[in-house]
């Protein structure tokens, strides 16, 4: 069996490890000197070589030699994801009082360390707190702000960044050269940025590309197999969404999705675009195109495609629930995060102190906008179960102790908008704009007349 890119050319040292010098510069010398932390802990995006480097360290650490399918006793890999629970923690600690075998030291890798029950978060302190001298552990995780700040102040930190394309591209050019893949350098400046500075990610698109053809593989040819939108067509759209052409705009969107080319797949694709060569004028649409997702994402993405001046022409009003009577029909100040009339209140601020007390309410609130006045914050949930879990009273008491109890806090009920509620109303409205009939069915294409 032909063994993956990604893994054939995993480094097997910190000077093969590519675009993260401030990770490996640190530890390279950390390793010279013989001075190692009691605890690591590696953050940052997938793919960027977290676990990579902790195999690598925990071998330099006692001077092991590292092949990638080596198993040392001394070495011990954990799955946070697998292995979450106080029990598993338990065992950890039980196990860490014995002595390494062939190293100076036992070292643990935790990946996923952010998956860890917060009763195991607390059994892993008191070993990070006083660690037996030969117990070394590495922690990586992608969500590092889900790691209590009590196990990150005990550990040091590194952060791992996605790679620059042209750092991306000219790795992948060396690994088709030593694997005689041919392909032209618009096929690999795709593959480089559709894997987004993750390396596992595009190596694995360029093992993907590599069995296309025997000759050599073209841009063309990489766009098709991944179902990619031409770089044109995305100007062409963006174009006609500055002139307010929507015929334009509809008569584009269906030759994309016609060809197979999936909604989210072109929001990304947009969200890119703009991000690489930023214009004020698109900045609206960029707010909208995260939303472009099941259900219905070919509907949302025309309606973000809408410039905001033309809704009211096509019917696309906001939605609000009347039934309560706290719902503001028409608000007198605008619903933003960074509105005039918050200025002097610290939102962010206010988010940590309930993180603090609450994870999960800090999660509900992340989902809400609101407004803060005359000593009073009003919050507007976006759904009713939102609404409902800020409103019980314990919850509600979190959000006072975070506050203070100086201030009113008012939850507003609006319209949820769920997979089944979609208005009949806009989806006529759309059809009407694309020619079409657009059905409430929950799935489908709904640009498919």
């Amino acid at each position: 069996m032909t063994k993956a890119l990604y893994r054939k050319y995993r480094p097997k040292t910190l000077a093969e490890v590519i675009g993260q010098e401030q990770v490996t510069t640190p530890l390279i010398s950390s390793i010279k000197q013989g001075k190692f932390s009691h605890a690591y802990l590696f953050i940052g995006p997938r793919g960027t070589g977290k676990t990579s480097v902790a195999r690598i360290l925990a071998h330099e650490i006692n001077n092991f030699s590292y092949k990638i399918e080596d198993d040392y006793v001394d070495i011990v890999e954990i799955d946070g994801a697998s292995n979450r629970g106080i029990d598993n923690i338990r065992e950890l600690r039980e196990k860490v009082a014995i002595a390494p075998t062939k190293g100076k030291y036992k070292v643990y890798i935790i990946d996923e360390v952010h998956m860890l029950t917060k009763e195991a978060f607390n059994a892993l302190l008191k070993t990070l707190e006083e660690p037996p001298k030969h117990v070394i552990f590495i922690m990586a995780t992608t969500d590092a702000y889900k790691v209590p700040i009590t196990i990150t102040s005990r550990a040091q930190t590194y952060t791992f960044k996605l790679a620059e394309t042209q750092t991306m591209f000219d790795f992948l050019k060396s690994i088709a050269s030593k694997e005689t893949i041919q392909i032209d350098d618009d096929a690999l400046k795709i593959i480089a940025k559709r894997g987004g500075g993750s390396f596992r990610d595009s190596l694995s698109l360029l093992d993907q590309i590599s069995t296309l053809s025997n000759k050599e593989i073209t841009k063309d040819m990489v766009i098709s197999a991944l179902g990619l939108p031409q770089d044109e067509k995305i100007q062409e759209l963006l174009n006609n969404y500055v002139a307010n052409n929507i015929t334009k705009i509809t008569t584009i969107l269906k030759e994309l999705l016609s060809s197979g080319i999936k909604a989210e797949t072109l929001a990304e694709e947009i969200i890119t675009t703009i991000v690489e060569n930023p214009r004020p004028e698109l900045f609206p649409l960029l707010a909208k195109l995260p939303e472009v997702k099941a259900p219905f994402p070919e509907a949302k993405l025309l309606v973000a495609l809408v410039r905001p001046s033309d809704n009211n022409e096509v019917g696309l009003k906001p939605f609000h629930n009347t039934s309560s009577a706290e719902v503001p029909v028409e608000p007198t100040r605008p619903l933003s995060v960074a509105c005039a009339s918050t200025k002097d209140f610290n939102w962010d601020g206010f988010l940590d102190k309930v993180r603090g007390l609450n994870d999960a309410i800090y999660a509900q609130l992340l989902k809400t906008k609101y407004e803060f006045h005359d000593n009073c914050l009003e919050i507007y949930p976006e759904k009713r179960i939102i609404k409902t879990i800020l409103s019980r009273e314990n919850n509600k008491r979190i959000l006072i102790n975070a506050i203070g109890s100086d201030v009113k806090i008012t939850i507003h009920e609006v319209s949820d908008l769920s997979n089944n509620e979609t208005s009949d109303a806009v989806m006529a409205k759309i059809s009407d704009i694309m020619g079409g009939e657009v059905k409430n069915d929950g799935g489908g294409n709904p640009f498919e007349s």
